[in-house]
């Protein structure tokens, strides 16, 4: 499964935001990577580097590759509605997004991890596509072979329950069901959808 592995502190410094989680090597050198990041002195971007780069961190904070990316998108245009709306709520409805929701991994990289190594059900089902799609009233739970491994046990033991208001947890049976699709409003992320829109529609 091809995914990015590279270093994820200097991607996080790149955007200026902690999108792969709480990052300290952001909080000390908050400017971008290499050695003219202090200096700012890059010229302003143009209108296509704004687009890019937002579509960039999209990718990156959901650890979508190109050409997934690029079906998503074409699948959200396909779709009644605002474009950009549906963008977002379909990364949010892959199921390796849905485990790390529930806080069952403390991170995407950790979540899909345990998607692809069989840890997780949907339904009942072992399901090891992070691209899978989960549905409203879908149940995504810990494999019960799965419940004792230290990943799941550490990130349980530091996430809080029912953070988001479309999913709902069970921390005994480690399940959770996906309650609805989310308006736009209520996903945190710090994403200009718009601009992703506007960079795929030239």
């Amino acid at each position: 499964m091809a995914r990015y592995t590279g270093p994820t502190s200097k991607i996080a410094r790149k955007f200026g935001e902690p999108i792969y989680g709480p990052d300290s090597a952001l909080q000390k050198k908050n400017y971008a990577p290499g050695q003219h990041g202090p200096a700012k002195r890059r010229g302003k971007k143009s209108v296509y580097g704004v687009q890019l780069q937002e579509k960039q961190k999209a990718k990156y904070m959901y650890g979508v590759l190109e050409r997934q990316f690029e079906n998503l998108f074409h699948e959200a245009n396909r779709r009644p509605g605002i474009t950009g709306e549906i963008l977002i709520q379909l990364l949010e409805q892959r199921l390796d997004n849905v485990v790390y929701r529930l806080g069952i991994a403390s991170t995407r990289n950790a979540a899909r991890q345990l998607v692809s190594h069989r840890h997780i059900t949907v339904n009942g089902k072992v399901v090891n596509i992070p691209s899978y799609t989960v549905k409203p009233g879908d149940i995504v739970a810990v494999r019960e072979k799965s419940r004792s491994l230290e990943i799941v046990q550490s990130s349980l033991s530091t996430n809080s329950v029912s953070k988001y208001s479309w999913l709902e947890f069970d921390k005994n049976e480690m399940q959770g069901k996906f309650l609805n699709i989310p308006e736009r409003t209520e996903i945190p992320e710090t994403i200009k959808e718009q601009l992703i829109v506007e960079l795929y529609s030239k």
